[in-house]
């Protein structure tokens, strides 16, 4: 497969595919890299800052930004929506699609990244075996609770939900545990479903949260 051009999004966050992440941006190296997926249909690139922050930030007395570094392996977002509450500012809402690698990466003057990407392959489906089973039925417990007091599309998990498969299972685990960012980044990066939702029950057993 031939690689893809796409423009970046670097964030102090790790996006997973089937996910959703929602973003305020005004910054204007977003705002017209935005407009332009969401008008043509096509998604952006996130991966996670290893140096640098969301927003671009000036060297003190220097005509130079500091230095921005992130992780090659990201996730695709597809925006779903797009609002404009006032000018210079969009709220979006996206979900995540397929995982990429970059094989290189280039900033333009105004400071938007962009680079070639390789997509992965996705998740195969992999049933959750019964020793596993406690994480669905923890989460789905944890999903009825947090029903009693959010709108519904405020939810961090969204349907259709798949409680018997390793890789969304495992995915919506991670999103929600409180992991270091680099720890997160490691999870989504690994290519076994089955293997990422045993290290995530681990980390259940060692916070000691189990179905009540």
């Amino acid at each position: 497969m031939n690689p893809l051009l796409i423009p970046l999004f670097p964030l102090q966050s790790v996006l997973f595919p089937g996910g959703y992440l929602q973003l305020q941006v005004f910054e204007p190296r977003y705002l017209d890299m935005v407009e332009r997926c969401h008008k043509a249909g096509l998604p952006f690139g996130v991966v996670s800052l290893l140096e640098g922050g969301e927003v671009r930030q000036r060297v003190a007395r220097q005509a130079s930004f500091a230095p921005e570094r992130f992780n090659l392996l990201g996730t695709l977002a597809h925006i779903q929506v797009l609002e404009k509450p006032q000018a210079g500012l969009f709220k979006l809402r996206c979900v995540g699609g397929q995982r990429f690698k970059l094989l290189s990466s280039e900033q333009a003057p105004h400071g938007l990244w962009s680079g070639q990407a390789e997509l992965l392959a996705a998740d195969t489906d992999v049933a959750v075996p019964a020793d596993l089973a406690p994480a669905a039925e923890l989460l789905q417990t944890l999903l009825h609770q947090l029903e009693q007091g959010a709108a519904a599309l405020d939810l961090p998990l969204q349907p259709p939900y798949r409680w018997g498969d390793c890789g969304w299972l495992a995915n919506r685990w991670c999103e929600l545990l409180p992991l270091a960012a680099d720890e997160r980044q490691r999870l989504m990066q690994l290519d076994n479903p089955l293997l990422r939702l045993e290290l995530v029950a681990d980390q259940l057993d060692r916070l000691q949260i189990r179905p009540r």
